[in-house]
């Protein structure tokens, strides 16, 4: 009897499965965290610090969808209700889908991206959460831009590498980094990961307010 030892290849496959169910995890806490700040009112803003929303642009859709998907439990109910198995299943899906869409709204409206005496705070939806110090950041500037859809996230020439987070196709914000400056974002390598930036671009409902702010710092 031989002991045969796992390949490269199944190791790889086992920790990307293994990075998969962690991070969907992680979601479906961040889904319920995110809830439970709406119901106590603590949006997540460090002390000291202001925040300021960047969901504007897309509120309408994400009511829409999560209106949508409400509608769908009872008309489905009403078609598989002489199934009692199938009824169940399709109950729990609906309600957890809605609740999902739920907890996704709520990160939008109680992740703020912040202005405070640590630096700014990049925000965006349940996972990104950038923390940049003030002797990170180089400038900040208003500059409104409307990007092509599905334009790539980053924007790169031979002397830059900037980080883009758009609402739909436009940002109004870019903050320019003293130096290559190492970030961590989710996903896979291709968009994830560690990644070098030499700024961002980013959306913000009250661009004016923040930049207020902003010179009260840098």
């Amino acid at each position: 009897m031989s002991l045969e030892t796992p390949t490269r290849h199944d190791a790889s496959v086992g920790l990307r499965t293994w990075r998969f169910l962690k991070r969907a995890l992680q979601l479906e806490l961040s889904i319920y965290a995110n809830i439970g700040r709406l119901v106590a009112r603590r949006p997540a803003i460090p002390q000291g610090a202001v925040g300021f929303s960047y969901h504007k642009p897309v509120l309408t859709v994400l009511i829409i969808f999560i209106a949508l998907s409400a509608f769908e439990i009872p008309i489905v109910d009403l078609i598989v209700h002489r199934w009692p198995g199938v009824r169940i299943a399709f109950l729990i899906l609906g309600i957890w889908g809605v609740t999902w869409m739920f907890g996704f709204l709520c990160a939008y409206l109680m992740k703020p991206h912040t202005v405070g005496p640590d630096g700014i705070r990049v925000r965006q939806g349940l996972e990104i959460d950038l923390a940049l110090s003030w002797d990170d950041i180089a400038s900040v500037a208003r500059n409104k831009r409307v990007d092509e859809p599905k334009s790539p996230r980053f924007e790169e020439t031979d002397a830059s590498r900037i980080l883009v987070f758009r609402m739909q196709d436009e940002t109004d914000i870019e903050i320019e980094l003293e130096r290559p400056t190492v970030v961590r974002l989710p996903g896979g390598r291709a968009k994830g990961g560690e990644q070098t930036i030499t700024g961002l671009r980013i959306w913000v409902d009250d661009p004016r307010g923040f930049m207020d702010e902003v010179r009260k710092h840098l």
